[in-house]
């Protein structure tokens, strides 16, 4: 199937963010006092769902928005430095030019992803941002009603187990990525509907349309 509209997760999924997202974790759990991980126990977790990663931190569920919230403004204040995947400015005007609607739904602030895409936010035409941990789907159903087609023929793609869960949720493909946060062999047993290996797999999945 060749799909009409684009969803894309921004970290591990078109940004590089895993050594950020490490060190942001461990200032969180000092912050808010759950365990902190070295890089062998962080690696260790890329083969779990969300909710097992939370059981195995012992961070309760009631902390989670406070948490987040601390992420976000330490995304902000990083923004800069953060560095898109190689391909990435490519892939996104090559999907852009096709006449493929692309929205980014993440758990960051649209300023800070802005800033990062740089001049290839241009081609973003919805960002749905300030998602909670479990909440996608609901701004995966948000873009829908942006896009106006048959949910069939969107595909959401991401880095991790709940990206699958909440395009499901929603009724929408899920697409996954060997490159980002979550281990690509886990990913693939959750039987995602299209998995991509190297950025440039991404613009075949899309169908061209009228501009």
């Amino acid at each position: 199937m060749k799909y009409e509209f684009a969803i894309f997760d921004f970290d591990g999924t078109l940004a590089d963010t895993a050594a950020w997202f490490m060190a942001a974790s461990n200032l969180a759990a000092a912050h808010f006092g759950f365990r902190q991980l070295s890089v062998e126990e962080f690696n260790g977790l890329r083969a779990m769902g969300s909710r097992e990663i939370i059981a195995h931190l012992g961070v309760p569920m009631w902390k989670l928005p406070r948490i987040a919230t601390f992420m976000r403004q330490e995304m902000a204040t990083q923004a800069q430095a953060i560095q898109l995947f190689p391909g990435v400015p490519e892939m996104l005007t090559g999907v852009k030019s096709a006449g493929v609607g692309i929205a980014v739904v993440s758990s960051n602030g649209e300023a800070a992803i802005r800033r990062a895409l740089g001049e290839t936010a241009a081609a973003v035409d919805l960002f749905e941002c300030g998602a909670t941990l479990f909440g996608k789907a609901q701004h995966f159903k948000r873009v829908v009603k942006f896009a106006g087609i048959d949910p069939s023929r969107i595909l959401a793609i991401g880095d991790e187990a709940r990206d699958i869960e909440a395009a499901r949720q929603a009724r929408i493909a899920a697409g996954a990525v060997g490159w980002g946060y979550a281990d690509p062999t886990f990913l693939k047993s959750l039987g995602p509907d299209r998995f991509f290996d190297r950025m440039d797999e991404i613009p075949p999945a899309f169908r061209v349309t009228e501009c």
